[in-house]
């Protein structure tokens, strides 16, 4: 298995952050990424990162160099458009250098990273986020976590919270990346990870629970959202933070 550790954030970044992480990538390794609903900001091959909310699967490679620590905070699903200062959206799907979106600190940060010792270099990012002292979309944040709950509806977690369907959805996608749509097409994923993962049932069962139509629902949008099959997918999925 290759090292992939997830740490808890400074409880002055819980609100905003829902874990930092290593991991410990060895030459010729490759990596299936799927959409968790989070931004990522990453030190990887000594850039610095901002990787968009995905909307499909990432393989990414990491060649043949040496075995190499990639660092990286994750924002919550609601965050990353406060944090960043711009919507999320114009990140989505996307890695952008941190140097593009945050000028005035990016090299300077991306420099002090080079020097320092790996075991602090996440100290420094979380330090950098800190200081944005941005705060999480409370509606958005409202948002997801109803839209995680099986049966959910748009129409019903927006009259819930009080605002129409298109203000939510242009909340989510400032704050996000991406609509309530695809935000509940995720959630439903992660339950299903979550059912896989917690005690043995058949696919058409888990598929219920999760939230998915049908036994063939669930095998789509897992094939659209992980390049996988349900079956190879769920072999050795885990949930991440988020």
């Amino acid at each position: 298995m290759t090292p992939y550790r997830e740490l808890a954030p400074p409880a002055g970044l819980l609100p905003v952050v829902a874990c930092l992480w290593e991991h410990d990538v060895p030459p010729g390794h490759e990596q299936r990424i799927i959409p968790d609903g989070c931004v990522d900001l990453v030190r990887i091959d000594g850039d610095l990162v901002i990787v968009g909310a995905d909307t499909g699967p990432v393989v990414a490679s990491s060649g043949s160099a040496p075995t190499s620590r990639t660092s990286g905070i994750r924002l919550r699903p609601g965050a990353a458009g406060a944090v960043l200062g711009i919507p999320a959206s114009e990140v989505r799907d996307q890695r952008v250098p941190l140097a593009e979106v945050w000028p005035d600190v990016g090299p300077a940060l991306a420099d002090a990273l080079d020097a320092a010792d790996p075991a602090v270099r996440l100290d420094l990012l979380a330090r950098t986020v800190l200081r944005r002292k941005a705060e999480r979309d409370a509606l958005v944040a409202a948002a997801a976590r109803r839209l995680g709950a099986p049966g959910s509806r748009i129409s019903g977690v927006a009259q819930e919270l009080g605002v129409s369907e298109r203000h939510l959805h242009r909340r989510t996608v400032d704050a996000v990346g991406y609509g309530p749509k695809m935000l509940g097409r995720v959630a439903r994923l992660r339950r299903l990870i979550a059912l896989s993962t917690a005690a043995p049932a058949s696919l058409a069962e888990r598929a219920a629970a999760a939230g998915y139509a049908s036994q063939a629902h669930m095998s789509d949008e897992v094939r659209r959202l992980t390049g996988l099959t349900p079956v190879r997918f769920l072999e050795d999925a885990t949930l991440t933070a988020a």
